[in-house]
């Protein structure tokens, strides 16, 4: 079946998608229980990108004891689509997913400070964008979401590990399908290095299809005395320094719009057309990665796979008996920065009543934005997709416990999960007091490593870079730190390509300082090329295993 696109779906209402199930594990006591403890999401059925074109329907089951002053959302596998204890929605206080939509509404976040947004010139040619943007259909759907975060909700109880991946910043410039691909072949080898080493499964989320804003310390930038706008991502602005160029421009949106479609396009069709199967594991390999080490070593592994394929199938289990060996699940995330772009495309389901951000599967705000009576965090508290909150060293526990309630007011699993971004020092430092508080609170969240931002430097010859050698010292602290506190370590959030570029330095590869000048592409940060990301695989499987082995991890714990 051809893959979905903006025509394809014009019409249609949101389908939602089948769950799987999270496996219930045994946890420690919390030091506190929260009020209203909810139990576990439980689902049925399989998901995939592909669930809109099969017209599935989601069964999130949870039974939650609520005073009566509140009325809310309850799915049962009986019923799967929403049946509500008030006819009336508008009485509904807290949604199936856990948002907040007490006195919410899309455009709530308009009453308060909004930072990091864009100063455009016409206020009319912007209406004019957003308002063609609020007429094109949702990119993603709501039963999606609500899928990805039952698999969120199974890797919190550290029964699977999560993969982001991809571009700093998306480029108009790049778009190309044959770049989409490689980086999807990349996070598909990653996956299949992660879950044969560690034995479990791996929820792939791509920053691709909507990660163009980016956040910027200052409205202006200067250069010999020339002040223009800073560069806010090739949605807002282009990154060439003249005034022409740095102008906000409104009808950029529409074209990011159209580009996370055409992307959205390819990635469904590569995870449910048969790129993604099972059988083609020892294709995946980059050509320019054959004679390289870590590329040498994807190869020996996928020998294996298939090695494994092949007795599975002597038993009777192949694509035909197992539909899920040739296909699977991939979710988009971005920053949720531009809260114009974001209202216009936040949709009431029409199995639930409920609103999500149809821009991705999975949004995240920053450290910049996050601020507890800011604009950015009204938004987000009433959209029902799973969320995520950049944290860091400077984060105090108080009020990160705080966010999450107010975002996550009755502790479901999958909706919130915590990124940070330290450095290794500051992080075997500052993360264990995080997640004592968040403990002892009694708090449901997902814990995944950032190891980017922390650890960029800028050399003498100007370039920004990343050492993989600190890139990777982070990783292993955060599994280290988690391993110690009895808690799980559940996912990492790179930024990465599957292109051969000279950006972060180290690694196998031996990018050195000098190389950086040789295939510098990035329009932002810099990104581990495919190599790097391949072999920071090969470290977090081996790491993982030993904690598996241990009862650190998984079902064992």
């Amino acid at each position: 079946m051809a893959a979905l696109s903006p025509t394809s779906v014009a019409g249609l209402k949101p389908p939602s998608a089948s769950l799987r199930l999270p496996r219930r594990v045994a946890r420690k006591p919390r030091a506190v229980a929260p009020r209203y403890a909810p139990r576990r999401l439980s689902s049925s059925g399989r998901s995939s990108l592909s669930t809109a074109r099969r017209g599935a329907f989601s069964h999130l089951t949870r039974s939650i004891a609520l005073p009566p002053s509140l009325s809310r959302a309850v799915i049962t596998p009986n019923q799967p689509d929403a049946l509500y204890h008030s006819s009336d929605r508008g009485d509904k206080q807290i949604s199936a997913t856990g948002a907040s939509l007490k006195d919410w509404s899309p455009s709530s976040w308009r009453d308060r400070e909004a930072l990091q947004q864009p100063n455009y010139e016409d206020a009319d040619e912007r209406e004019a964008a957003l308002t063609e943007i609020a007429n094109r259909p949702p990119l993603v759907f709501a039963g999606e979401a609500r899928s990805l975060q039952a698999q969120l909700a199974n890797a919190a109880a550290g029964n699977a590990f999560v993969l982001f991946g991809g571009d700093c910043a998306e480029s108009f410039a790049e778009f190309r399908a044959d770049g989409v691909r490689d980086t999807y072949r990349v996070l598909l080898q990653m996956s299949i290095v992660l879950m044969y080493g560690a034995g479990v499964p791996v929820v792939k989320l791509g920053r691709m299809a909507g990660q163009f804003a980016k956040p910027r310390s200052e409205d202006l930038e200067t250069i010999d005395g020339v002040s223009l706008p800073s560069y806010r991502g090739d949605n807002i602005n282009s990154s060439e320094f003249t005034p022409e160029a740095r102008r906000p421009d409104p009808q950029r949106l529409v074209r990011a719009y159209d580009q996370s479609c055409s992307t959205l396009n390819l990635l469904r069709a590569f995870s449910n057309g048969g790129y993604a199967s099972m059988q083609r594991v020892s294709k995946w390999n980059l050509d320019f990665m054959e004679d390289r080490e870590k590329g040498k070593e994807y190869r020996e592994l996928a020998d294996r796979v298939d090695a494994a394929i092949n007795f599975m199938k002597a038993c009777g289990i192949d694509e035909e008996t197992t539909p899920s060996m040739t296909t699977t699940d991939f979710f988009t995330a971005h920053e949720a920065l531009h809260l114009g772009y974001e209202e216009k495309l936040t949709r009431l389901d029409s199995t639930t009543e409920e609103y999500y951000g149809c821009s991705a599967h999975f949004l995240w705000c920053g450290e910049r934005t996050r601020q507890p009576e800011g604009a950015h965090m009204e938004y987000f508290r009433g959209v029902s997709n799973p969320i995520g909150i950049k944290i860091s060293d400077k984060s105090d526990g108080d009020s990160v416990v705080s966010l999450v309630r107010t975002l996550n007011p009755e502790n479901v699993p999958g909706r919130i999960t915590l990124i940070s971004r330290m450095g290794a020092e500051k992080l075997r430092e500052h993360l264990p007091r995080l997640i004592a508080a968040i403990e002892a609170a009694g708090l449901n969240v997902l814990w995944v490593t950032d190891p980017m931002h922390g650890n960029t430097v800028k050399t003498d010859n100007g370039y920004k870079t990343r050492p993989f050698e600190r890139v990777r010292d982070e990783v292993m602290a955060f599994f280290e730190v988690h391993e110690q506190m009895g808690t799980h370590p559940g996912g990492v959030h790179l930024e990465m390509t599957g292109q051969d570029v000279t950006e972060c330095t180290g690694g196998t590869a031996e990018v050195t300082i000098g190389d950086l000048e040789l295939r510098y592409l990035t329009h932002c940060d810099p990104r581990l090329n495919a190599s790097q990301a391949l072999e920071l695989a090969f470290l977090m499987s081996n790491k993982l295993a030993g904690m598996k082995e241990r009862g650190a991890i998984g079902k064992a714990r």
